[in-house]
């Protein structure tokens, strides 16, 4: 069993900032991609940004440029780094991991809301 562990989502100004971070109970060398989805209401989930075991990025169109995603090997954590957010950012934001034998993984989410 893997857990995730999600934190720093919360209210925003459009425009302004946040940082998630999700934190892996496993070793991130376990694990072959880990990133973050999001869903807003009446709307399915969809891919935000994932990083590969060799640290490739990939990124939703909608923010690139915007949002960067990187990881802690020595943490077990992967950071979403979120600038110049946009009331359409809000969503309750889900990290996930792609374990190497166990499958896949899911937080619990986080809310980030962004203000108009």
């Amino acid at each position: 069993q893997v857990q995730l562990v999600e934190s720093g989502g919360g209210l925003v100004q459009a425009g302004g900032s946040l940082r998630l971070s999700c934190a892996a109970s496993t070793s991130i060398f376990d694990i072959n991609a880990m990133g973050w989805y999001r869903q807003a209401p009446g709307k399915q989930r969809e891919l935000v940004a994932v990083v590969s075991s060799g640290s490739s990025q990939n990124y939703a169109d909608s923010v690139k440029g915007r949002f960067t995603i990187s990881r802690d090997n020595a943490k077990n954590t992967v950071y979403l780094q979120m600038n110049s957010l946009k009331p359409e950012d809000t969503a309750v934001y889900y990290c996930y991991a792609d374990h190497k034998w166990r499958g896949v993984y899911w937080g619990r989410g986080t809310q980030v809301t962004v203000s108009s």
